[in-house]
C-alpha cells in the first residue's frame, strides 16, 4: 500500500476540508440536473429508454411486476437486463410520478460518486491535489455523456464502484467487498467487475491476510457465478424467447479488429486527457477489463466509442488508479517522473474543464436550458388532451410525456393491440398520410387525426 505524500501546510484544515467533497458533488449535481432535465423539457429526448425505465419504476411503485410494454405488450423487464435495483426508486416515483424523478435521482447518484473520488485523492495527495482531481472526475467526458443520455441503471453503478475503490484505497478491504456486491443487482455483466474488484483486494491482501484473501477469492468466485447464473437460467425464465436476447452481440462479432481505429481512440480517451497514462502504474485499472472487453468483443459499433453511458463506469476506475499511482511516482528516483506525478492533478483538471466546452455541460452557458421553448408549450397541451390510463402507440418523441400516466407501447410494436390513440413526432414530414400510416398498423381498426401541434400528431380509434 503507497504511503500517503504528506500534505502541505496550507491544505492542513480538517474542520472544512472535510466537506470539501460533499460541496463538490453538491455543484455537480445541480449542473447535472440542470442539463439532463433541460434535454427533457426541450423534448430532445434521444431514445426509448426514459420511458422504459419509467414504465418498470412505475410498476414497482404500484406492487407490480416490472413490465415495460415499450418492449412489447407485458414483457417483463426482468427478461431482457437484469437490474433489480432500480425497485429502490419506487418508494421516490410514488411521490413525485415524473419521468423527471428519474433524471433528478440519476444526477444525485453521478454526483454522489464524486465524494469518494474527491475524499480518496485528497487522502492521498493532499486537498487542493485531491480536489482537483475530484473535478476532473466530475466534469469527465465519460459522466457527461451519462448524463446527457436520459436514463439509465449504470447510474447506482458509478457511486458503488467509487465507494469500493475508496475502501480498498483506504486500506478497508472488506468494506471495499462489500460496497462491491450490490454491482450484480445492477445489470448482469457488473458481475464480472465484482470479481475483478475482489481479485485486486485478494492481491493486495497477499503477505498481510490470507484470510482477507480467501474471503475475496471467495467474492471472485461469487461475482462470475452470478453472472453465468444470471445469463443463463434467471434472464432466460423471464424472457418469452427462453433466451439472452444480447448473445448475438458477441456472436455477430466477426473480427477483433473490426472497429480497431474507434476501439484505440476509446482507450486513449479513457487514458491520456483523464490520467496522463500514469494510472497504467495502479493495479486498481484491472477492474476495467471486463467492461472493455464485452464492449469491445461485441459486434455492436455503439459500444466501441466515446458516446452513450457505456464509459460512465469506467470514470471512477481511472480516477481512482490514478490517485493510487501518483504517490509511488512522487518518489521515484526519476526527477521527470517526480515533477510530471505533482502536476498532473491540475493537468487533468485542465484539461477536463477545456473539454467541457464540447462536452454536455457546456450547456449551462446557454440561455436556452433555462427555459422551456414555446413549440414544447403547444406539442404538451397536444398530448394532454389524451387521458389518462389510455392505450397510446407512440414513436420516440411523445413516449416521455405519456409513460407517467397512459399504457405505451412501441410504434408497430403493439403485437395485434389497436391502441386508444397513436401519437407522433413527426418533425421531418416522414409520415405524409398519418391515417394511410395507421390502417397499415391497424387493419381492422380506423383512426382520425385528433389533434397536430409544432411537428406532433395525434390519432384517435374510433
Amino acid at each position: 500500500m503507497p504511503t500517503p505524500v504528506a500534505q502541505p501546510a496550507g491544505d492542513r484544515r480538517p474542520h472544512l476540508a472535510r466537506w470539501d467533497p460533499w460541496a463538490l458533488a453538491a455543484v455537480l449535481f445541480a449542473a447535472y440536473a440542470t442539463v439532463s432535465v433541460g434535454r427533457y423539457r426541450h423534448m430532445t429526448t434521444s431514445s426509448w429508454d426514459l420511458g422504459i425505465f419509467e414504465q418498470v419504476v412505475r410498476a414497482y411503485a404500484h406492487l407490480r411486476a416490472p413490465v415495460s410494454d415499450l418492449k412489447g405488450p407485458g414483457f417483463d423487464i426482468l427478461g431482457d437486463h437484469f437490474s433489480p435495483v432500480t425497485a429502490l426508486l419506487a418508494p421516490l416515483y410514488r411521490l413525485f410520478p415524473s419521468p423527471v424523478t428519474l433524471l433528478v435521482a440519476q444526477a444525485a447518484l453521478f454526483a454522489l460518486s464524486a465524494v469518494p473520488v474527491t475524499r480518496a485523492a485528497a487522502r492521498l495527495l493532499g486537498r487542493r491535489r485531491g480536489l482537483a482531481l475530484g473535478l476532473a472526475y466530475g466534469l469527465s467526458w465519460g459522466v457527461q455523456r451519462a448524463v446527457d443520455f436520459d436514463f439509465h441503471e449504470i447510474c447506482f453503478a458509478v457511486p458503488l464502484i467509487a465507494f469500493s475503490l475508496e475502501a480498498l484505497l483506504a486500506d478497508r478491504r472488506r468494506a471495499a467487498l462489500c460496497w462491491a456486491l450490490p454491482l450484480v443487482l445492477v445489470k448482469e455483466d457488473l458481475g464480472l467487475t465484482l470479481a475483478a474488484i475482489a481479485l485486486v483486494v485478494a492481491w493486495r491482501s497477499r503477505g498481510s491476510s490470507r484470510r482477507t484473501g480467501a474471503y475475496a477469492l471467495g467474492v471472485a468466485v461469487f461475482g462470475v457465478a452470478a453472472t453465468v447464473l444470471v445469463l443463463t437460467v434467471v434472464i432466460p425464465s423471464f424472457n418469452a424467447s427462453g433466451g439472452y436476447d444480447y448473445w448475438n452481440k458477441v456472436s455477430e462479432s466477426g473480427s477483433p479488429l473490426d472497429g480497431v481505429g474507434t476501439k484505440l481512440r476509446t482507450l486513449a480517451w479513457l487514458l491520456i486527457p483523464t490520467t496522463g497514462l500514469l494510472a497504467l502504474r495502479s493495479p486498481l485499472l484491472l477492474v476495467a477489463l471486463p467492461t472493455l472487453g464485452w464492449r469491445f468483443l461485441s459486434g455492436d459499433a455503439h459500444y466501441w466509442g466515446t458516446d452513450w453511458h457505456y464509459s460512465a463506469v469506467l470514470m471512477p476506475v481511472v480516477f481512482l488508479a490514478l490517485a493510487d499511482a501518483i504517490p509511488s511516482a512522487r518518489r521515484s528516483t526519476r526527477a521527470w517522473l517526480r515533477s510530471y506525478a505533482a502536476h498532473l492533478p491540475a493537468a487533468v483538471a485542465a484539461a477536463a474543464l477545456a473539454l467541457t466546452t464540447s462536452l454536455p455541460l457546456a450547456q449551462l452557458t446557454q440561455a436556452e436550458v433555462y427555459r422551456e421553448p414555446a413549440a414544447v408549450s403547444g406539442v404538451e397541451r397536444l398530448l394532454v388532451r389524451i387521458p389518462d390510463d389510455a392505450t397510446v402507440e407512440a414513436n420516440i418523441g411523445p413516449i416521455s410525456r405519456l409513460t407517467s400516466r397512459c399504457r405505451v407501447f412501441w410504434l408497430g410494436g403493439t403485437q395485434g393491440i389497436a391502441p386508444d390513440y397513436i401519437a407522433l413526432e413527426n418533425i421531418d414530414d416522414r409520415y405524409r398520410d398519418p391515417v394511410g400510416y395507421a390502417r397499415q398498423l391497424h387493419p381492422r381498426a380506423e383512426y382520425a387525426v385528433a389533434g397536430e401541434a409544432n411537428g406532433y400528431l395525434v390519432l384517435e380509434r374510433r
